[in-house]
């Protein structure tokens, strides 16, 4: 991973120890495929009681954290911006490299042979690349919903769950969001627009739940007084909130493969996948024998 050297500087002992444990729980991570938000490095710090869990300890550590980057003291993939990312057009230097790639790529609708038909929602986009590891290992469509999910692509999902219906499958919105006034209520706000659009969908909260709350103690927040659902929520679960990101991303990423298997026909799943991975195959080969596919067309024409 790219160490470079922008800005030369020393830090002072309190900063230089930040920066060595940063680098040490970013390499963690990066050992299990995972990179890491500076919100989600920070809540490492405050779970092992390494930083208090202050707002201005976030901005500090953000500010060391650049500080370190420039000076060529930590890797530049180690912390990532999930919500402004660079589009671009795939290009190929032949034809078989893009029937190599195909092949790999390649893949049938195995859900739709499902009993069920699940997609993975997330509250926030700083999460969506940990939703995206697990959702996409299992072929699982995933979204971020950036708060309460508009009312445009709340009917346009609840058209996608009613195709789902009438092709004889249950749909189930995996929803994960922060445990605090409007984080909760999401999920019941998901629920409620669904039916108003017409279409029948369980919805599971696998995260954050009061349960998680208690067995992984991530830090807590004061829930935001002025959020109008406050009251209802103070009355239920008392004046601290948490954020999902405080939970480990390992965590999240089984908490969530786990929901999508239980909903899942295996044999059914079993059968599909070895369908398409000899459809792979015949790909493969043919990117292999790609002059020889070449030579015949070109003979034909």
């Amino acid at each position: 991973m790219p160490r470079i050297t922008y800005q030369p500087k020393t830090f002072r002992p309190a900063a230089q120890r930040i920066i060595d444990i940063a680098n040490s729980i970013c390499a963690e991570y990066a050992e299990q495929g995972f990179d890491l938000t500076l919100r989600q490095l920070y809540y490492q710090f405050v779970a092992r009681d390494l930083l208090p869990n202050r707002q201005s300890e976030y901005k500090r550590l953000g500010v060391i954290v650049n500080d370190a980057r420039l000076a060529g003291q930590m890797d530049w993939d180690y912390i990532v911006d999930r919500t402004r990312n660079l589009r671009d057009l795939a290009h190929w230097d032949s034809p078989s490299h893009i029937i190599d790639a195909v092949a790999t790529q390649y893949r049938t609708d195995r859900w739709a042979n499902q009993p069920h038909r699940v997609e993975v929602w997330v509250e926030k986009d700083a999460l969506l690349g940990v939703i995206a590891r697990a959702a996409e290992a299992e072929d699982v469509a995933y979204f971020s919903c950036r708060g309460y999910t508009s009312q445009s692509e709340l009917w346009g999902a609840a058209r996608r769950m009613i195709r789902y219906e009438k092709a004889g499958q249950k749909p189930v919105v995996i929803h994960l969001g922060d445990h605090d006034p409007s984080g909760v209520d999401m999920s019941r706000d998901i629920a409620d627009r669904m039916t108003l659009f017409g279409a029948s969908v369980r919805v599971d909260r696998i995260a954050l739940n009061m349960d998680q709350v208690t067995q992984y103690d991530p830090p807590p927040n004061p829930a935001k007084l002025t959020d109008s659902r406050a009251d209802g929520y103070i009355s239920r679960y008392g004046r601290s909130s948490w954020e999902l990101d405080a939970l480990d991303p390992a965590t999240l990423d089984q908490l969530i493969r786990s929901a999508i298997r239980r909903r899942r026909d295996q044999d059914q799943w079993d059968y599909d996948t070895e369908a398409m991975n000899t459809q792979r195959s015949t790909l493969a080969r043919v990117a292999r024998q790609w002059p020889g596919v070449e030579a015949m067309v070109n003979r034909a024409e």
